[in-house]
């Protein structure tokens, strides 16, 4: 049986990585009518706190930042140490 500590930190990754992905949505909305933007950092730190997933998805989906360096190295690497993360914390249940 799982935890409810394990089902709460998959309810709160699921929530971050919706954020994320809503973000990402936001932002290219806003970069299409030139209205103020979410920052990269902004971004880029709902990537790294748990979001990866959700941000390369919204990357995908909203064809959004695809063509930066920054987030088109950085979200893959996030998305490797968050999966690596999430297997060293689980076996240790």
């Amino acid at each position: 049986m799982v935890s409810l500590g394990f089902k709460i930190t998959l309810w709160l990754l699921l929530a971050v990585n919706l954020t994320a992905f809503v973000l990402f949505g936001i932002d290219k909305a806003k970069a299409q009518r030139s209205k103020w933007r979410i920052s990269e950092f902004t971004l880029l730190c709902w990537a790294f706190f748990g979001g990866a997933f959700g941000a390369w998805a919204g990357m995908k989906c909203f064809h959004h930042k695809t063509l930066h360096k920054k987030f088109s190295i950085l979200i893959p690497m996030f998305m490797l140490m968050q999966t690596g993360a999430f297997f060293y914390f689980y076996s240790k249940l």
